[in-house]
Formats: structure tokens, sequence, C-alpha cells
């Protein structure tokens, strides 16, 4: 296990530990939360080795092996696969060993490293690394495509790939979720869960904490709390202690009323349908942890739009794409016609580049329809959140440069405060406080700028919130801010975001983007994680019958040529003449049909009893599988010593049968290959 004992950590003269105490053992999944600056990623250069506790004594046991995801920007041509597997340390430690012993000619060390290298998994390394990289959102295609060629956030989910391919007993991931699309989001949860070494995630997204951890560890004023429960079950805890605190309970009173009156008022607005009963929820769960809330440093508020055209805008038969260098339109999306009215609350769901960002551009002016038209309501004013901040942010100018420059756009006419010292105290309610408004934005962190464009937005008093990915860095104090100044706005959003959580509370319906096309998305967030989980099946089921059909085709005899079909309206005269005269003078070719038919019916014959069998072990590991997170959610739960044993001697037995059945799987995989190649 994991021991703290009085530790001290400084950096520079900030003592962000200060002689704390805490415990992780073998297999669990933490959480370390904390705000921004509180000490998490110093928490992490300490178990990593690069810092060094200046007091107390720390413990982590020597054999363990270690896995997190390298920061910097991988620079290589190596195909992708190539690279994700070298993230296996073990497997490349094996083959250097087995290079050496065959340089030497060591005919004794060859035996072994050949042995070791069998319980590395170098059998099966490749298909490790390429379902790790599929899962996290890559094509088939671009499985053996270099590094460089993809850009820096594909890259750094490369990184992550790597990480996850390494062997490991502690797993530390650093907001893992930062370069991550839903999809993607939905399949490292799962490939998270089933990871049975202890692992210590730092992460601003509660749902994606509450799904992949069962400890919470939170850094506050140099402290460190162990909470057993992911993150909601820590923010329960958290409110009943601060509660408990009289004096500080009591300063918080107007703010926990402000709170509790907005949320019975959106409450009473909710219709019925899924997607507002799901935002319901999520105002219940803040009514309930109001004092944590209301302890946040952080709150701000989108002023009264000056107006609310109705409807905002209307897109009609528009297409959404670029224009190429070469001056060729690439489409994205097209056909695409729909309205957004006054007061609507759209989430926009899909896959990474199938159009979300585009879409919003468009809509935000910084792109042009390449076809139909986008007819805006008079009076409409947009607030853009790019996805990459200095889309919208100069680096080389600071935050007051920025809002002086908007108080010029906006005229003598603009009723917002347009003084320097106005701006400097409006820049201070954003926590840009002192020197802070004279720094360079090139030189701050991600939530800084992510701060700064929400206060330029804001100042900008607009009537349509355009915000793709605006918590990407935002801490978890920030987010909620975010979360109640879009639910008490009275202006329409459409948002882009991985965000579960932001996504429940703000959002009353959702649009669907994908394959070409815009649409409404009729269900909630949990009927569109259901369906890209159904998705994903559907697709490694179309592959699998795709390559076992592809397996089992009859090889044309030799000497013979296929014959192709050819429309006739697709052919000259002269090509149908030559297609015919083909066809008479092919050797008997009715023959050859009927042989082949006969050669698939004795094929699928044989085959049948094999992939009945291979359907029934795919249902029952399915069966398997429930009962494992059913069992491992038991274990999470703080059971009774007798119901834990039980619990892991159930758990024993499932991964036994699992093991078998994967190896019984792999045996008929064999036997089907075998017998379409002797067909």
């Amino acid at each position: 296990m994991i021991t703290l004992k009085n530790v001290i950590l400084r950096r520079g003269a900030k003592v962000l530990l200060d002689r704390v105490n805490a415990t992780i053992n073998p297999g669990e999944h933490v959480g370390l939360v904390g705000r921004n600056g509180a000490g998490k990623s110093s928490l992490f250069a300490l178990l990593n080795g690069n810092l060094h506790e200046d007091g107390g004594d720390f413990f982590i046991p020597t054999q363990w092996r270690m896995s997190q995801v390298a920061q910097d920007m991988p620079e290589t041509d190596a195909p992708a696969t190539d690279f994700v597997v070298a993230g296996d340390t073990r497997l490349m430690e094996v083959q250097a060993q087995l290079a050496a012993a065959e340089a030497a000619d060591d005919g004794m060390a060859i035996a072994h490293a050949y042995t070791d290298l069998h319980d590395a998994g170098a059998h099966d390394s490749v298909p490790r690394a390429q379902a790790l990289i599929l899962g996290l959102g890559f094509k088939v295609s671009e499985l053996d495509k270099p590094v460089n060629s993809f850009s820096g956030g594909w890259r750094m989910r490369l990184q992550l790939a790597r990480a996850l391919m390494c062997p490991s007993d502690l797993l530390l991931l650093d907001e893992p979720t930062n370069h991550l699309d839903l999809d993607a989001l939905v399949w490292l949860e799962a490939w998270l869960k089933r990871y049975e070494g202890t692992m210590i995630v730092i992460s601003h997204d509660r749902e994606f904490l509450d799904a992949v951890t069962n400890v919470t560890l939170h850094i506050d004023h140099a402290q460190l709390t162990r909470y057993g429960g992911n993150y909601s079950k820590f923010e329960d805890l958290r409110a009943e202690q601060l509660e408990l605190q009289q004096s500080s309970f009591s300063k918080q009173q107007d703010k926990i009323a402000h709170l509790q009156k907005f949320i019975a008022r959106f409450k009473a607005k909710a219709s019925k349908a899924k997607q507002a009963q799901s935002r319901v929820k999520a105002l219940e769960r803040m009514e309930k942890i109001a004092p944590v809330l209301a302890d946040a440093e952080f709150t701000f508020e989108f002023k009264e739009p000056v107006n609310l055209p109705n409807p905002m805008l209307a897109i009609t038969d528009a297409s959404f794409g670029y224009l190429g260098e070469d001056g060729v339109e690439t489409t994205i999306l097209s056909k695409v016609s729909r309205s957004v009215l006054a007061g609507q609350r759209i989430g926009i769901l899909g896959a990474n580049g199938q159009g979300k960002s585009t879409l919003v551009k468009t809509i935000a002016r910084t792109m042009a329809p390449l076809a139909g038209t986008i007819t805006e309501g008079k009076g409409l004013a947009i607030g853009y959140f790019a996805q990459q901040e200095l889309d919208v942010l100069r680096p080389h100018e600071n935050p007051l440069e920025h809002m002086i420059r908007l108080a010029k756009e906006a005229g003598p006419n603009s009723r917002e405060p347009s003084r320097e010292q106005d701006l400097r105290s409006y820049l201070g309610s954003f926590n840009f406080t002192g020197d802070m408004v004279k720094q360079n934005v090139g030189s701050m962190s991600g939530g800084e700028k992510a701060r700064l464009v929400l206060a330029m937005i804001v100042w900008q008093r607009p009537n349509l919130l355009l915000l793709d990915e605006p918590t990407n860095h935002l801490d978890l104090a920030t987010r909620e801010a975010l979360s109640m100044a879009l639910n008490e706005f009275e202006g329409t959003v459409m948002l882009v975001s991985h965000d579960r959580a932001l996504l429940r509370a703000v959002c009353d319906e959702f649009w669907m983007v994908g394959r070409g096309a815009v649409g409404p998305f009729d269900g909630d967030l949990d009927d569109y994680q259901r369906y890209l989980l159904d998705e994903a099946k559907r697709q490694r089921e179309q592959a699998k019958t795709e390559a076992a059909t592809e397996a089992m085709a009859p090889k044309a005899p030799v000497g013979t040529t296929e014959k192709r079909a050819v429309p006739a309206s697709g052919a000259s005269a002269e090509a149908r003449k030559g297609i015919e005269l083909a066809a008479s003078t092919a050797p008997d070719a009715r023959e050859q049909r009927r042989l082949a038919a006969e050669a698939r019916a004795q094929l699928a014959q044989q085959v049948r009893p094999l992939k009945r069998e291979l359907e029934q072990i795919d249902q029952r590991l399915a069966t398997l599988e429930g009962e494992r997170g059913a069992l491992e959610a038991r274990l999470a739960s703080q059971p009774t010593p007798a119901q834990m044993a039980e619990c892991g001697r159930q758990l024993k037995a499932v991964l036994e049968e699992t093991q078998r059945l994967e190896e019984r799987w792999l045996e008929l995989s064999s036997e089907l290959e075998g017998a379409a190649q002797g067909g």
C-alpha cells in the first residue's frame, strides 16, 4: 500500500501539504480533487519520484510497476500501432534481451527470452494495442498512419493508449479526459472500471470520477482528507461537514437561499420530457450540496439580454464544411434545416470529426455556409466560446487590453462600463486581480484563458451563447459556477461538451450531429450513452462478420477468372459485347458455380456447431461481465468482512470461468479459420 505519514510538501516557499497522513490500499481507484493550485499535480510528482517530501515519511512499494501519461507531444514517424505497442515496457525489455541473446548466440538465454516473450503477451500485443487505439476514437484506416500525421489532440490520445498498454500496479492519470469526446470517454470509463491495479486520477469531470473511483482524496488548505466513495459521495459528506461548522455555515445563508430560490424556479419550469427531468435531478443535487457550492470562491452571472429575437435564427437547406487551400470545398454536413428559438437549451452530441465544431463555427459567423441560408433574428447577439481559446484571444495582449478593445468595438452607445478602472474592477470579478490584468494571455494557464473568454462573453450581453467545450480547462468549482450562470441565463444556449454533468444541468433537448446530417436526439444522456455502447458493439460484430465471411469465401480455381457484374447503363456497347463473349467462352461456368455452391454448403454444415458454441460463449461472457461488475460494485460499497470474503470467492469463480471461456473462444476461432482455409 501507499502511505503518507506527517508528510510536508513545498513548491518554492508555498506549503502545499502540511503534515498530512493518508493510506491508499492495493486495487483502490482514487479520485484526487481540490481547487486549482491546491497541490494535486505536486502530489503526483511525489508519487512518481519527480519530487521528494520536505518532511515526514512517504512509502510506495518498490516492486510496483507504475504507468502514467507522458505530457510531452510525441514527435515520431512510427506507425500509431507500433508507437502504442512500445508502451508495453515489459515487452520492450524482453525483446531487447532476446536481441542481446541472439547477438551473443546464447541458446539458453534465447530459450528463456522466448518463454518471457510469451509471458509478456507478445503473441497478442498488436491486437491489444489496436483495441486501445480504436477504443479512443481512431479509425481502422489510421492504425498504421505515422504519429506525426495526427493533430496535437489525437497524438495525446496515443500517449494515453500507450500508458494503458503498459502493464502496471499503479496507474496515474492527470486530466485523461481533456482530449476526448463523449464516445471515447464512455469507452475509457469501461476500460478503467476493469483495471485491477491501484489507480489515482485527477479530473474535473464529476461523472467520470463517479464512474471510475471508489475513494476520494481531497486537498484543501494544505490538508489531505480521505473519503470512502466516489465524487458524489464526497460532496454529500463534505456538505454535511460544512453544515456542522455553524460559524462558516451562517455566513453562507444568503448565498444558499439564492441558490435554492433559483433551483425552485427552474424545477417549476421543467416539462416532463426526459431531458428536462434529467436537468431537474441535476438541480436537486445542487440543492443537496448547497453548502459546498456556497463555499466556492468564484461565481458569476450572465446579464439579462437587451432583447430576445424569436426565432433566434433559421437554418434552411444548408451545407457546412470548409474551403481548402486549393479552393476545393469539403462538405461535412448537408441538407440541414433547423431553427433555434428564444430560451432553448440545446446540447449538441456526436463523435469527434462529425462536424459539431463546424456547425457551431458557422453559426458563430467565423465560417460561411457552403450552401443554403442562415437567417438571423433582428438584434441577434452571439457570445462564442471557441474550443481553442486562442481563436478568440490574442496571446501578446493582456486581459485589460482585450477588454479595452471590446469597449471600443461596442462604441459610445454601449450600456456597459468602458472606463479603464471599471474594466479593471470587472476583470477582478473573474479573479483577474492585481498584476494579472497586465499579464500576456500567451503565458496564462488554460483555466485562466477560459475565464477570460467567459468574462469577454458576459460583458457583451449576448442573447445566444455558442459554447464549444467550455470546461476543458476549468476546475470543478468554476464548472459549477458556469452551470449556475447558464441556468440563470435568460437567452438561448447551444452547448458542445463532454462534461455530462454540465449537459444534464443545462440542456433541455439534444441535437445529434453525425453521418453528414443534423437531427434531434429523442432521449437523455443515459439513452445516448446506451446508443454509443450499442453502436460500438454493432460495429464490432459487423467487422467480425465481414472478416469471417471473407475468410470462408471459396477461392476461385486456378486458371479461372472471376466474372463481375457490370451495370448495362455504365458500359458501352463494345464493352457489353466483350463481357458476353468472355462469358460464352468461359469453360463450363455453370458447373463451376454448382461446385462452388456445394463447397459452401458443405463448409456451412461443418462450421455450424462451432459458430453455435461461439455464440453461446459470447452470451455467457456478457453475463459474466455483468456479474463481475455487480460484485466489484458490492466490494466498493464497504461490505462487512464476511460479505467481502463471499464477494471475493464469487469474483474469483467468475474470473476463472471467464478465462476458461476466453481460451475456448480462441480455440474455436482457430478451428473456424482452419475450416475456412481448408474450404
